[in-house]
């Protein structure tokens, strides 16, 4: 029997994985931030050992951490009553110097910071994490650029769009796309590549277009981190592209793109008139615009679609049911 549901909801709301939930450049030490996790406020705060994920209020009588609170040492500082937190979540001391509470220990979350993100482990059962996202070693690669974004979607709908071959030339203009490497998956890893042409207006809307070529290696650790290997032969450029989609409350998500551009040392076609200077940050500026453009187009789409189960596929439609099979395992 099909069955679908408005805004992909008869999907369970949360997915268990690794999850955006800052930029590492929004967290600075001594920085205390605020944002959600599968329907969590939480706190993102810095200290000299690094990145934490703590809940929002104080388990103590429920002050907002995120407003007010500071870094003290390796923990965070409640504002109300002055109560100190370690990095595990512990409670260290009152604010007058007295006996700790019994138990007293705020919810931490499992973090690690990759690819110039900070990430929490979300799971329905409260385990452990069961999988690792890649490092990333920046070298050779400029500055990260991102953007960010909310709107009403699944992070199970937004990586689906990086097997389903066919929209590409209806949504996004592609032409001739082809896949180069068959689907793959390994526990909570999937790999695809593919090819395609577009046209592209490096000088903006107005300015004259040409048709180049595009191969992506796209690697899927989750449906919270999706790594996009793009390279563009015609111009010597290679490039790294993040679709980081994490569930904040049951119908909305945040969506973080990021791009890191190795730095052009082989510049080909009509890259090679511009100064090797300017090739770099005005490259990164453009893919990341014109990522973000090619995100924009599907937002309508993913806010409106149904979620139909079992889909009914077409040949051109790529393997989206060995995908949604492979999805299955981060709900529990």
């Amino acid at each position: 029997m099909s069955s679908s549901s408005s805004g992909a909801r008869s999907l369970p709301p949360f997915p268990n994985g690794w999850y955006a939930v800052a930029w590492s450049s929004e967290v600075g030490t001594g920085d205390v931030v605020t944002s959600r996790l599968a329907g969590s406020e939480v706190v993102v705060f810095r200290t000299s050992a690094g990145a934490s994920v703590m809940a929002a209020h104080c388990p103590h009588l429920g002050a907002h951490l995120g407003l007010g609170g500071t870094i003290v040492g390796e923990g965070i500082r409640c504002p109300f009553h002055g109560f100190c937190f370690d990095r595990q979540g512990n409670c260290v001391a009152t604010g007058y110097g007295s006996a700790i509470p019994a138990g007293l220990a705020a919810r931490v979350w499992p973090v690690v910071e990759t690819d110039g993100a900070i990430f929490a482990w979300h799971h329905g059962q409260g385990l452990a994490p069961t999988f690792r996202l890649p490092d990333f070693d920046p070298t050779g690669y400029r500055a990260l650029m991102h953007r960010s974004f909310q709107l009403k979607d699944h992070p199970q709908e937004t990586t689906e769009n990086s097997v389903d071959l066919g929209h590409f030339a209806v949504v996004h203009g592609y032409r001739q796309v082809q896949l180069i490497k068959e689907i793959s998956t390994s526990g909570a890893y999937l790999n695809i590549g593919y090819s395609a042409r577009r046209p592209l207006r490096p000088l903006g809307s107005m300015g004259p277009a040409f048709e180049t070529g595009f191969e992506y290696d796209i690697h899927i650790h989750g449906l919270g981190y999706s790594q996009v290997d793009v390279t563009i032969p015609d111009l010597g450029l290679e490039a790294r592209l993040l679709v980081l989609a994490t569930p904040r409350d049951g119908e909305v998500i945040d969506l973080r793109l990021g791009l890191w551009l190795q730095d052009p040392v082989n510049r080909k076609g009509f890259l090679r008139a511009i100064p090797a200077g300017a090739v770099g940050a005005g490259a990164a500026r453009f893919i990341l615009n014109g990522f973000a453009s090619d995100a924009r187009q599907d937002f309508p789409i993913w806010e409106n679609k149904a979620y139909v189960d079992p889909p009914r596929l077409a040949r051109g439609d790529g393997p989206i049911g060995l995908y949604r099979r492979w999805a299955k395992q981060f709900y529990s």
